[in-house]
């Protein structure tokens, strides 16, 4: 049976290969079903792909080595900048793993300026101090909000609270800089990828909105909000139309407004509509569902929800020493919330732990006008010194990837990866990588071919910016390290998008049956 399951395989390779080369401009279909031998015919294969004419106004980055023996497979343009979208996320992790460790947890305090007294009476506010743990929402505790914020009630109760006599108040002045990364684009800020970063994150800072078909044709439809909250107000603009008519709805929140405009239509018993939008003052709203958590439990809060952050804090500053702490919750360790962050290629996340490292650079008494995001850019330097990655070929001004500004070579990210496998956080910071036809940002590509369930690595994507960087096995069991970097591409051919052609260049390492010489 197991030569026929062998020839079988090989036969589905061949075809594969055939329709995945066809176009290539091969004049001879032998030479296209070839298996690759050699690296010299991985060279030329390569390079024909990425130097055709449809290519011409288009700009590709390239380099694939060996971790066995260091050799240069190939390399197309690897000392030149490009927009490595979220390949920069594969940096930021890299930093915060190598700087504090796949066991390192992200820990959130409750504060208070004095003890509860003996009927369990807390006279004055108690304070949320939050630090940037991303894992308070609904996604990691199986769809329950109030569930996720049980762990940090239990520590208030536990500590002997059962009536507070002031405010519920979230600070996040840990975090030193504003909302949002440096170099993000203004229209991105209302949508999920570009969530406002804050030290007390909830939900991930931001909201459902459910729209559901009204009762007749020509009424609005009817809005909800998931979880529900008066934190956003909606502007109802929508209308139910015919069964047999379209479905369009969009959303608008103005930049710091709390009001969500919806617009469109929905047709009568047609589907329900959902999506997120972000939240302003991500530290209020955490107050505020943390305060409706407590009263859930019993416990009595005469006071309001409110925020303070690093500005309130430069007028009235905050000595923890001189609080009382009186119990705290600790994240999910830093090798998961690394999965966190490449898998579906979470921004919030990867810039929280970029903040969080750079704050704890800082001197929590100076009064330094560098955020925290700068801090943490300043760290990621001097990391990659120590790397073996030439500094000035990384120029990034925020972790995520989001801004288009971000700059890296392929030199660069090549020489991280070969630092990360031999690192001792190695295992994490591979586990953490999307698996091609699998999971991640890559369960749906590469299905079928000899990379699924091979190739770990990190996607990228903007308009003008596509990129996957990471590791394969080859057919011959040589571990490569390859980055791919395609921007300014501009496709005429909607079945071939610019990650189609990053692909091609991915399953032709997975399949290359040659090996490399040092």
């Amino acid at each position: 049976m197991q030569p026929v399951k062998l020839m079988k395989k090989r036969f589905v390779r061949s075809l594969f290969s055939l329709l995945l080369f066809a176009g290539l401009g091969f004049s001879s279909m032998a030479q296209e079903v070839q298996p690759i031998g050699s690296v010299a015919e991985l060279q030329q294969r390569l390079a024909a792909h990425v130097r055709q004419p449809k290519f011409a106004a288009a700009t590709w980055g390239v380099k694939v080595v060996s971790l066995e023996t260091g050799a240069i497979l190939f390399e197309e343009n690897p000392q030149l900048y490009f927009s490595p979208a979220s390949n920069s996320k594969l940096y930021t992790v890299a930093l915060v793993l190598d700087r504090l460790g796949g066991d390192y947890r992200i820990k959130t305090s409750l504060y208070s300026s004095n003890q509860p007294d003996s009927r369990g009476v807390l006279k004055g506010d108690l304070l949320i101090y939050g630090r940037g743990d991303p894992t308070f929402n609904r996604r990691l505790n199986s769809g329950d909000l109030f569930r996720a914020l049980d762990p940090l009630v239990h520590a208030a109760t536990n500590a002997g609270i059962r009536r507070i006599e002031g405010d519920v108040v979230g600070d996040e002045s840990f975090f030193r800089g504003p909302p949002f990364g440096s170099g993000w684009a203004w229209d991105d800020m209302q949508y999920y990828y570009g969530a406002p970063i804050s030290a007390l994150t909830i939900n991930d800072n931001r909201l459902e909105i459910v729209v559901k078909p009204g009762t007749e044709v020509g009424s609005p439809c009817s809005l909800a909000i998931r979880p529900a909250t008066d934190w956003l107000v909606l502007s109802n603009r929508t209308e139910t139309v015919a069964q047999e008519g379209a479905r369009r709805i969009h959303f608008y929140r103005p930049l710091d407004q709390n009001v969500v405009y919806v617009f469109g239509q929905l047709p009568l018993e047609g589907t329900v509509y959902a999506d997120d939008v972000t939240v302003p003052d991500p530290a209020g709203l955490f107050a505020a569902f943390f305060r409706e958590a407590l009263v859930r439990h019993g416990v009595t809060v005469t006071g309001r929800a409110r925020a303070v952050g690093w500005l309130d804090r430069q007028v009235q500053p905050l000595d923890l020493t001189q609080l009382v702490e009186l119990g705290g919750v600790e994240s999910r360790p830093l090798r998961e919330l690394a999965r966190e962050v490449q898998k579906p290629s979470q921004n919030l996340y990867t810039d929280l732990l970029l903040a969080h490292l750079g704050a704890l650079r800082q001197s929590p008494t100076a009064r330094s006008l560098e955020s925290a995001e700068d801090a943490g850019l300043r760290e990621l330097s001097r990391f990659l010194g120590e790397a073996g990655v030439r500094r000035a070929d990384v120029q990034f001004e925020e972790g995520s990837g989001l801004s288009r500004n971000n700059l890296t070579t392929p030199n660069a990210t090549i020489a991280l990866l070969q630092f990360m496998h031999r690192h001792r956080e190695a295992a994490a910071y591979l586990d953490a990588l999307p698996v091609a036809g699998v999971d991640g940002t890559l369960r749906n590509r590469m299905k079928a071919t000899a990379a699924a369930g091979n190739l770990k690595a990190k996607t990228g994507t903007l308009r003008w910016a596509n990129s996957l960087s990471g590791y394969v096995t080859s057919a011959a069991g040589e571990q490569l390290a390859f980055s791919i970097m395609l921007n300014r591409y501009r496709n005429t051919d909607p079945h071939r998008t610019a990650r189609a052609e990053i692909d091609t260049i991915a399953v032709m390492l997975a399949e290359f049956q040659g090996h490399s010489t040092p």
